[in-house]
């Protein structure tokens, strides 16, 4: 199996499978779940993952935005690499099946196969491994637009430059989410001192395996403490895990980026 083959079966397993540490989490909010509409909701969760893995179709009518993370050996083309994703992406669209969704800003036109100017979105880094490892996120459309950025301190919400700031939006970005966009959620929090860096970084959180441990000591302690705060006082199963990410800061600039997946989440690994 080729790279571009390889890709192509990571685009059926990641639409078509939900990640085996998301499945078990939603197992565990189950058990938490008193009955009513809430139990009735994580069941049908539950369902839809077992039926689209036997049956192999997607999860989701939205297979979202296409993000790709590769790590790449030194010596290897990056742009050797993006032609073939993007090859097969378009193919993809095609086997799967996936439903296009790559819209010309300027004309509205549909490019038919998931493919376009920044479309997918292509993430290469080099690695001092000898192994190339393509990663794929199926980004949904509905759970990013909840996507919030914050510039603190956010007088509004009493929220000062610090770490307890940081807790304050985080549980405003998901109050503010409520039941728009698929909970129970997973939340990525970026600390940053510039915008772009925060949002990069809260997009790298949602990267990780929800059983994992942060090895920063007390970002893991605010991760368990805004889970656990966030569903007592939203629902039992309002999110499945937060994970935090902090860079360095400037004395004038504090970012904090939330960003979101649904239940539906979907992501996977290629290594080759």
């Amino acid at each position: 199996m080729n790279l571009k083959q390889g890709t192509q079966a990571l685009y059926k397993k990641v639409s078509t499978s939900m990640p085996p540490d998301v499945e078990e989490a939603v197992r565990e909010a189950l058990q938490r779940e008193p009955e009513g509409e809430g139990r009735q909701w994580l069941e049908r969760i539950l369902e839809t993952a077992t039926r689209s893995r036997s049956e192999k179709v997607p999860l989701c009518i939205d297979t979202g935005v296409p993000v790709f993370f590769v790590s790449v050996p030194a010596g290897v083309s990056h742009a050797q690499i993006r032609d073939t994703i993007v090859e097969a992406t378009s193919e993809a669209t095609k086997k799967v099946p996936l439903p296009p969704c790559a819209i010309h800003v300027l004309t509205s036109k549909n490019s038919g196969d998931n493919t376009g100017k920044g479309f997918p979105v292509i993430h290469i880094e080099e690695t001092t491994d000898s192994k190339l490892t393509v990663e794929l996120m199926l980004l949904g459309a509905g759970s990013e637009a909840l996507g919030r950025l914050y510039s603190l301190p956010e007088e509004a919400l009493g929220a000062g430059k610090d770490l307890n700031g940081v807790k304050l939006v985080v549980q405003d970005a998901v109050t503010r989410a409520g039941g728009r966009a698929c909970p129970p959620y997973i939340v990525g929090v970026g600390i940053a001192a510039t915008r772009d860096q925060a949002t990069w970084l809260s997009k790298q959180q949602l990267r990780r395996k929800i059983t994992d441990t942060n090895p920063e000591p007390e970002l893991a302690a605010i991760e368990k403490e805004l889970r656990d705060d966030i569903n007592s006082s939203m629902g039992k199963s309002m999110v499945l895990g937060v994970k935090v990410g902090a860079h360095h800061l400037h004395p004038e600039a504090y970012y904090v980026d939330v960003s979101f997946l649904c239940w539906n989440t979907r992501r996977g690994k290629l290594i080759w």
